[in-house]
Parts: C-alpha cells; sequence; structure tokens
C-alpha cells in the first residue's frame, strides 16, 4: 500500500524527509546528475521565479512515509504546458504499480492546470540512435509505458540531434495531450521547445543549437509517431474526479453529541454538525479521517492548570443530564475562590449563560482532539484540514471560557504547529476571538487576526478594540478589525482583504482560521447579511494565501443556511488553494 501526494515545501519535517529521499533516488537512479541539480530541488519548490518553471513534486510513500517513488512537473503557465523532468521509482520499475499511479497523477494535475499537454524526454528505441540492445530494449520498455496513455514521439524534427557528433542515445522528445486529442501547431511546439532547451539546459545548449532544434519544427501541426507498442486507438482518459492528496481531510468530533443541552433558547446544538455534513457529503472535497488522541498536555500547552484541573473535575462530580450556569464572579476577591466547585464556576467563566455539564469535558478534550489531528495532518503534508467540532472554542482563554467554548481548539494546534514555524490565526466568526488573543498575545511567533463586531454591541464586549496590538514581545502582532453593526458585503471584503495583507506581510508557515458562519444573514446571534456566494469568495480570498491551512468550526446557528454556506466557503477555499500561483 502506498499514497501519493504532493510535496510543496520543505516548512515542515514529513516534507524534508520526502524530499531527501527523493534526492537518495536521483543519486541512485540518475548517476550522472551533478550534486548541484540533485541539491536544487528544496529550492526548486520554493522559488518557482528563479528557475523560471514553476515545480511541483509528488511522492509516493509507504505507510512508514518511505519514499517509494517520485515525480517532478514542471508547469509554465503563460505558454500553457508541463514539463515532466523525472520520474522515477526507488526500484527502477515503471510498471502498472507506482510508476503508473505516479503518471496517472501527473496527468490529473496537468489537466487540472488546463495544460495543451506534457512534454518529456524519453531515451530512444531506435538502433542508429541507442545501438546497444541491453539499453535499447529499456528504452522501449519506457516507450510503451508512456504509449499506453497515448504520449508518442514528436517526428520530423531535430530534438534528437547529439549535443556531441558521438553520442549517442539522444533524447526523443515525447508529447501526451492528455486525452484531449488537440492538435500540437506549430508556434506552440516551438514555443515549448525554446523554453525547454533555454530553461534547462540553458548552460549546456549553446544558443545556435536552441535555434538549429526550433526551427525543424516545421510540420503544423506537429506529427506524432504513430503507435508502435500499444494497439488499441483510444488512451486512457485523465480522471476528472478530485485526487486524495487534494482533498480538505475532515474531522469530526465523533464525541459532539453527548453535550447536549436541552434549555430552550440554546442555539449551541448537535443538529448544527449534522447541517453542514448534509452539504458537504454532496461534493467531492473532502475525504474523512478518524480523530486521534492526544494527552491532556496539548490542552495545558495553551490553558492554566488550575483552569483545567477545575473543570475536568466539576464536570465529573455533575449527575447526567444536569447543567450548573455561573452566577457568582470574583470581582471582589479573586484570590479566595469559594470551595463549593458549582459556585466556583464564575470564578473561570467569562458570562452566566455558558453551562458546565457532566459530558462538557470529554467532549471539549475531543474537540482538541479533531483540532490537533488536523495539524498533525498539515505536518504529515496535507494541505488543506478542517476540524468540525461542537463545542466552539474560540472565546476560551487562558484560565477562562465562555461564549459556549470550554477550551480553544484552535489555539491549541496553532500552538502545535508553532514548533515547527511561524502560525497565523484568522478568526472570522462574527465575535471576536478573545481566547486567541488572551493566549498569544505576548508572542511574536503567532499572528491573531480577528474580523468581528464592535464590542459595544458583540459579544464579548470587554475585548477586540483596535487598539489591543500585543504586547511585550507580541507588540504588533494581535490585529483587531472591529466592524459596525450593519455593513454591506464591500465593507467586510476590505476587512477580509486588509487581514489578508496583513498575514500575508507576516509570512507564516501555516495559517489556522476560525470559521464562524455566524455572520450570515439572520444568524440568531449576528447582525451582518452575508449569503453563500460571499462565504465563497471569503473562501478564495483564505485560500489564495496559499498556506498549509487548518480550519477549525466555531459559531454559526441558522441551521437553514448552514451547511450550505460551509459548502460554499470550502469551494472557495479550495479553489483558491488550487488555483495556479
Amino acid at each position: 500500500m502506498f499514497r501519493i501526494r504532493r510535496v510543496y515545501d520543505d516548512t515542515t519535517p514529513a516534507n524534508k524527509e520526502a524530499i531527501t529521499q527523493a534526492q537518495q533516488i536521483l543519486r541512485s537512479q540518475f548517476p550522472g546528475l551533478s550534486r548541484r541539480d540533485v541539491a536544487k530541488l528544496p529550492k526548486q519548490l520554493r522559488n518557482p521565479l528563479k528557475y523560471r518553471f514553476r515545480s511541483i513534486l509528488f511522492v509516493a510513500e509507504d505507510q512508514k512515509e518511505r519514499v517509494k517513488g517520485f515525480a517532478l512537473l514542471f508547469h509554465e503557465p503563460d505558454l500553457h504546458f508541463c514539463y515532466l523532468d523525472y520520474i522515477s521509482t526507488a526500484e527502477r520499475r515503471m510498471g502498472r504499480g507506482i510508476g503508473g499511479a505516479l503518471y496517472e497523477r501527473v496527468r490529473e494535475e496537468s489537466f487540472s492546470l488546463n495544460a495543451i499537454g506534457i512534454f518529456f524526454e524519453c531515451l530512444p528505441d531506435s538502433p542508429k540512435l541507442s545501438p546497444d540492445p541491453e539499453v535499447r530494449r529499456q528504452n522501449a520498455a519506457r516507450l510503451r509505458f508512456y504509449e499506453r496513455y497515448g504520449a508518442r514521439p514528436i517526428i520530423n524534427t531535430a530534438y534528437e540531434t547529439p549535443l556531441r557528433p558521438a553520442g549517442d542515445n539522444p533524447p526523443y522528445l515525447v508529447y501526451d495531450d492528455l486525452g484531449l486529442d488537440s492538435v500540437l501547431g506549430q508556434d506552440m511546439a516551438r514555443g515549448v521547445v525554446r523554453a525547454i532547451l533555454e530553461r534547462k539546459y540553458g548552460t549546456v545548449c549553446p544558443p545556435g543549437y536552441v535555434e538549429m532544434v526550433v526551427e525543424s519544427f516545421r510540420d503544423d501541426p506537429v506529427q506524432l509517431r504513430k503507435p508502435r507498442y500499444v494497439r488499441k486507438k483510444t488512451p486512457a482518459p485523465v480522471k476528472a474526479s478530485i485526487p486524495l492528496d487534494k482533498r480538505i481531510v475532515l474531522i469530526i468530533n465523533d464525541r459532539h453529541g453527548i453535550h447536549h443541552v436541552e434549555e430552550r433558547g440554546y442555539v449551541e446544538s448537535p443538529v448544527r454538525i449534522d447541517a453542514i455534513l448534509n452539504e458537504l457529503d454532496t461534493t467531492e472535497l473532502f475525504e474523512r479521517v478518524p480523530p486521534r488522541h492526544f494527552s491532556e498536555n496539548r490542552i495545558r500547552a495553551v490553558h492554566a492548570d488550575e483552569f483545567v484541573d477545575y473543570f475536568k473535575k466539576v464536570c465529573a462530580r455533575l449527575e447526567a443530564g444536569q447543567s450548573i450556569y455561573p452566577y457568582v464572579f470574583p470581582i471582589r476577591n479573586a484570590a479566595r475562590p469559594p470551595r463549593d466547585l458549582p459556585i466556583r464556576a464564575g470564578y473561570y467563566c467569562i458570562d452566566t449563560f455558558t453551562p458546565i455539564n457532566r459530558n462538557a469535558y470529554l467532549a471539549a478534550k475531543r474537540a482538541v482532539d479533531c483540532a490537533l489531528t488536523a495539524a498533525r495532518l498539515i505536518l504529515e503534508g496535507q494541505r488543506l484540514a478542517y476540524a468540525l467540532v461542537r463545542p466552539p472554542g474560540h472565546h476560551a482563554e487562558r484560565r477562562a471560557f465562555g461564549g459556549f467554548c470550554y477550551f480553544n481548539s484552535v489555539a491549541a494546534a496553532a500552538e502545535y504547529l508553532s514548533s515547527h514555524g511561524k502560525v497565523a490565526i484568522l478568526d472570522i466568526d462574527y465575535h471576536h476571538g478573545n481566547g486567541q488573543q488572551d493566549i498569544f498575545y505576548e508572542r511574536r511567533d503567532v499572528l491573531t487576526v480577528s474580523i468581528h463586531g464592535r464590542p459595544s454591541i458583540a459579544y464579548p464586549y470587554f475585548s477586540g478594540f483596535q487598539s489591543e496590538k500585543g504586547s511585550g514581545a507580541g507588540k504588533g502582532y494581535n490585529m483587531n478589525i472591529p466592524l459596525p453593526e450593519k455593513i454591506d458585503v464591500e465593507r467586510y471584503r476590505q476587512a477580509l482583504s486588509t487581514a489578508v495583507k496583513r498575514i500575508e506581510r507576516f509570512r507564516p508557515d501555516f495559517l489556522g482560521v476560525a470559521l464562524g458562519l455566524d455572520t450570515a444573514r439572520e444568524d440568531p446571534t449576528g447582525s451582518w447579511d452575508l449569503i453563500a456566494r460571499d462565504f465563497e469568495v471569503n473562501g478564495k480570498m483564505i485560500g489564495s494565501l496559499n498556506l498549509p491551512t487548518l480550519v477549525v468550526q466555531e459559531g454559526g446557528y441558522d441551521t437553514r443556511v448552514l451547511g450550505i454556506n460551509a459548502r460554499h466557503f470550502f469551494t472557495g477555499l479550495w479553489t483558491g488553494a488550487y488555483s495556479p500561483q
């Protein structure tokens, strides 16, 4: 068993190791490559402008994350073509297993990029060009492999002219039209060939050689060699489905239903999850992954020990079906809390409407597990992850709960990711993300940004002011964008654009999104008027940051439109994340 995934950069440990193993395959299977050519692979992924191609690396990994093969694809967005630079398995067997899966993934990616096709070089099967029978046999096997997909050498050109007169095995230029049955015109072919020779071989191909090869493309349209190895006429079609490595991993709190408060008017109910799932299941965007268990220490990394101890203990002592609400608050003597645990609730709470019950700790702990699972998958190379959880968490501060929130899931995930790079948290709930602000207020490695209703009109009322910018080392790394009670979509779009630009300046390695859908029209807890298409545009703007992104569900309480808005948001997020950069 193996999986194929795209490696975007060398930020995470998993990606670094995958790149290292791909380089090892390069050294062993292409011994003629220079050290410099092998060493530049991470830079090709990080800095496409320098190499004048957008580099795309796919690896095939087994269950122990050992790389069994890789493919390096170049994308030229202006000329709309892809060039397959390398594809190799560790054992150098290009059968229908790993090699076939890699090439099919390359075809899918090229198709999604609207490329006219894939070009690549393949050593010749002609006795005149490849005199050694054993080498020629190996060359023929590769050409047979590609011919199954409709890829054949371009003929009637001088592309296979050796750079040195005595050289043998000069490569064919092979073209795969991705099953589009398209015609490759002379001008297009010449532009492609010039780009390949000048950008990939500019240091070894003299200008005169480049011109000679380019001018040799005289057929219009360009001609391909007739099939030699495969009899069937129809090449393998490109799959239209979304590849697994481009799906959004979905982690659902499978224990959210145990926290079910049935008091009248309590809007944070289990039906919220069902409403969202019903819509997400109509798309192919998601791949469900079960939550993993994480140590409680991950919660204590963002919440004070005495708060966690209290919350865990008071929940365990309550009877099933019993809820208590804070009603006494320690304004006068915060240093001496009451001995009775239910009365002490106000010592750790910021409001009077967030209940504690027997299962609140268990449900909140599982929500954090889901967010941490999403973070772990991001570190393992996943690009987009969604923790669909309740109870929410963004109002939970270091030593306080409130706003239906007990533990801050997105903060726990950000803390987990922060040991591997800088993290930005963007909170787009209608209510201020006071929890993340409080937890990271004095840190500069985690940027916190929140777009919300003004504190004068929106919970939690006491925080979210524009003047709150962080303190100490974190000064300048907290950004609040409070907005009026009534705004139009353009005003919201301006605020989101401001937030996105701040995140871009921060240049994080990871992005956490606290997704509130209570900014929707007629949400019972908000006053704005966003509709489905607005959520899609918002998602696309966030996805265009092109960052490994973890989304954690927060508010949103109008179950009539909750799922529809969620689906539109993630459609936009996916589109923005996977649009050619």
